[in-house]
């Protein structure tokens, strides 16, 4: 029998990205930035694909090339809201010692940016719209599992106490995603942040193994 060849080994320069390949994410990027600003700016249902092309500065048929439909540029720019999420939980975990104060600050700051708004049009429009439903629960339910996944690495502190830390984990992300989403309609007002957050900290410490 005849051993089958090995594939030599690519060389570095090979195997760097090239410039057509750099300047193809760039364009991609800017489409899913901009695709992001206009779900800010006009919310879903306003979010079309001329008008992403107009706040990219780029022709519909140059976006087009990049994305065939609307519904793929939708896809990606859910996988880039979910990996902003993923680093930004990444950030808050780099704090000393894990000081819940300083780690429900970082979450804090990061549900006040426009991809958190963003991201908000997205999930509320597609409770009706199944087009979109489609697209987005398969990408939720990978953004969950990745997230528990790493939290659980992040913080070993809290491994002789799994049921406490996901309670911890879905208490401080459903209080302060509903905190800013209650800020943005006017239901809260922002003077009761500080305290709200104050309250958060104290259970993750009380939650928080010995």
């Amino acid at each position: 029998m005849t051993t089958p060849k090995t594939a030599a080994p690519k060389s570095a320069e090979s195997a760097a990205p090239t410039r057509q390949s750099l300047k193809s994410a760039q364009t991609r990027g800017r489409l899913i930035e901009a695709t992001i600003q206009c779900l800010v700016k006009v919310g879903y249902s306003g979010t079309t694909t001329p008008l992403v092309a107009t706040e990219a500065g780029l022709s519909r048929g140059a976006m087009l090339h990049h994305f065939e439909n609307s519904a793929t540029l939708i896809r990606a720019t859910i996988v880039e809201l979910h990996e902003r999420r993923l680093r930004a939980f990444r950030r808050s975990s780099e704090v000393t010692h894990h000081d819940p104060s300083a780690m429900v600050g970082a979450y804090w700051r990061q549900v006040q940016k426009p991809a958190f708004v963003a991201f908000q049009e997205l999930a509320l429009a597609a409770r009706t719209n199944a087009d979109l439903a489609q697209i987005m629960q398969p990408l939720q339910v990978e953004y969950r599992e990745r997230f528990h996944a790493e939290a659980f690495t992040l913080f070993p502190e809290w491994h002789s106490a799994p049921e406490q830390f996901a309670q911890a984990m879905a208490l401080s992300q459903t209080l302060m995603e509903g905190m800013a989403m209650s800020l943005l309609t006017g239901a809260l007002d922002e003077a009761m942040v500080p305290a709200l957050l104050a309250m958060l900290e104290e259970k993750i410490r009380a939650l928080r193994p010995a």
